[in-house]
């Protein structure tokens, strides 16, 4: 049975439930010409977001977001680990998209990077084209992608996008239930006060990492 999204009211999304404030945030939005998409960033996210986006189910309803999660390690005298996630909306900017367009800016061209991303599911045909550019233009740069879900995947031209980014050393891998439990523990947020709770993996994870797997397989070789 295909899983459904809760919507929010105005008030949890951070909206005013009244529409005259509403028509005035609006205005003050346009003159201060913010960009037409949100992208939310952080350390941790909520708990609830991770057990419904990132369960590798086969059919995806209701699943309009991508949240990427990444470490990034920096290679030099002195090794240096940064971790983060960031959370899209789906509309003009996907997450990977803001991660190259915030995170990688700040990346010196003299040092060298080990980036890992876990993601709810695998790129779209453009973000996956400018995962390709990027690695081809930064020699520097090594991209590991581990996936909970494959997106679109029987698509020729997502495919065919898929294959260009491994030719560019893209390293693509489905999420293992052991790599769900690894995001589970370094980027989930726990309840203030409490011990951390454990990972309790959904009944289907082996089944559906086995599924994706092979067809992650079927397409790249």
């Amino acid at each position: 049975m295909a899983e459904k999204q809760e919507e929010p009211s105005n008030t949890q999304n951070g909206e005013p439930d009244n529409a005259e404030e509403g028509e005035e945030k609006k205005k003050k939005l346009k003159r201060e010409d913010l960009p037409p998409f949100e992208i939310v960033t952080g350390e941790r996210l909520p708990a609830i977001f991770f057990k419904f986006q990132f369960r590798n189910v086969e059919y995806s309803s209701g699943r309009n977001k991508t949240f990427l999660c990444y470490v990034l390690e920096t290679q030099g005298k002195e090794s240096v680990t940064s971790r983060g996630y960031l959370e899209d909306e789906h509309a003009a900017a996907h997450a990977e998209m803001a991660f190259f367009n915030t995170i990688l800016p700040k990346c010196e061209s003299s040092l060298r990077y080990n980036v890992t991303w876990y993601v709810s599911s695998s790129p779209c045909v453009t973000c996956a084209d400018r995962i390709t550019e990027t690695l081809k233009k930064n020699k520097n740069l090594r991209l590991t992608i581990m996936v909970g879900r494959l997106f679109m995947w029987e698509e020729p031209e997502m495919q065919a996008a898929l294959k260009k980014m491994k030719s560019a050393g893209c390293k693509l891998r489905i999420m293992k239930p052991q790599d769900f439990e690894y995001v589970w523990q370094n980027f989930v947020e726990q309840e203030e006060g409490e011990e951390a709770k454990a990972f309790v993996p959904w009944e289907d994870i082996q089944d559906n990492f086995k599924y994706y797997e092979e067809k992650l397989a079927e397409i790249l070789n």
